[in-house]
């Protein structure tokens, strides 16, 4: 499970470190991909596979099955990490994710997310977790 909340670079060449902490869940290999938000989701490659199945269960006929599969696919790039304990994150990625120099990097569970300090700190702002909460209760999910 990744949790947790890294500020990291992105230099000059794409190249960004993976915290130590993740890369032992990661691993030498793993997948990155689009994200919601405008963040960029990371799988180790069990967790990709699982993903993957899901998506292939998702009906060819229906519309927005095909889009919502067409954004995470179209984008994923397998990734290696290097021996200084970064990866090469592709351009498109880095463009679509706003990734320009600080990153922040957050383990959510079964993935880790890649943020531009910008977006996130946007994105961040929990002033309306009360609410967000009662709607949590309402899924189940008690705290």
């Amino acid at each position: 499970m990744f949790m947790g909340e890294y500020n990291h670079t992105v230099d000059a060449k794409g190249r960004l470190i993976i915290p130590s902490k993740f890369r032992e869940s990661l691993g030498e290999t793993f997948v990155v991909t689009k994200g919601m938000d405008g963040c960029l989701f990371v799988y180790d490659n069990q967790e990709w596979k699982l993903f993957e199945e899901k998506l292939k269960t998702l009906p060819l006929t229906n519309k927005e099955a095909r889009k919502f599969v067409r954004f995470f696919l179209a984008g994923a790039a397998e990734v290696e990490v290097d021996k200084q304990g970064r990866i090469l994150l592709p351009l498109g990625l880095r463009e679509y994710a706003g990734l320009e120099k600080d990153v922040v990097l957050i383990g959510v569970g079964g993935r880790v997310e890649i943020w531009s300090r910008e977006r996130y700190e946007a994105a961040a702002a929990y002033e309306d977790m009360d609410e967000i909460a009662e709607h949590m209760s309402e899924l189940g999910l008690g705290i």
